[in-house]
């Protein structure tokens, strides 16, 4: 899949959004999507947690993370988060659109932002934050038939999705995030997935 093709597609259809419920304790954060185009393919730029983090440590995710008091807003929060964890320049980021706001059951509302990114040198992960880069092929991680689907009544939602890739696997927020997209711009496949428990 190419920019332009994804761009078309993005760009097509309405956004799905599935009516939810926030609890009002819920605690703003925001994540980048983004989106690299390298040898006329585009690819998506993950991290995995480093594993001291006190949460989440070692899941696969995107860039991104809480809102600071001196975040201007939920976009700032992103594109600086994603400068911190993996050294992608803010200026360096084209937004294209965001996805409906996401809660996780950490008490955490999150808003997950579509970005082509234009890095000007090598990205580099804060050992901090961030254990390794690596890319997947966007045709990958939208393809809803490779979607695998584990079904049981969980926080907000009824599935909890998990996407291999090579000997990764995707799970948690950033794959139902990423379901998200896959149904945005593929809404016809939108019914496909590979049942664990059904």
């Amino acid at each position: 899949m190419t920019r332009e093709e994804f761009l078309h597609r993005f760009q097509l259809h309405a956004p799905r959004q599935a009516p939810r419920v926030i609890p009002k304790r819920f605690r703003p954060a925001a994540v980048l999507i983004p989106l690299w185009e390298r040898d006329n393919e585009l690819q998506l730029v993950l991290t995995q947690r480093a594993s001291s983090l006190r949460h989440h440590a070692g899941q696969i995710s995107f860039p991104g993370g809480r809102q600071e008091p001196d975040d201007g807003s939920l976009w700032e929060t992103a594109v600086r988060e994603t400068e911190e964890e993996i050294g992608l320049p803010r200026d360096a980021v084209e937004c294209i659109g965001q996805l409906q706001d996401y809660p996780v059951i950490s008490n955490f509302i999150i808003r997950p932002y579509v970005g082509f990114i234009h890095p000007p040198a090598p990205l580099r992960a804060d050992p901090n934050e961030v254990a390794e880069i690596f890319t997947v092929p966007v045709a990958h991680v939208l393809h809803q038939q490779r979607h695998f689907a584990y079904r049981m009544q969980r926080f907000l939602y009824d599935r909890v999705y998990f996407i291999p890739y090579q000997h990764r696997n995707i799970w948690g927020a950033t794959a139902g995030i990423l379901r998200e997209l896959a149904d945005h711009v593929y809404p016809e496949r939108h019914s496909l997935y590979r049942s664990l428990n059904e």
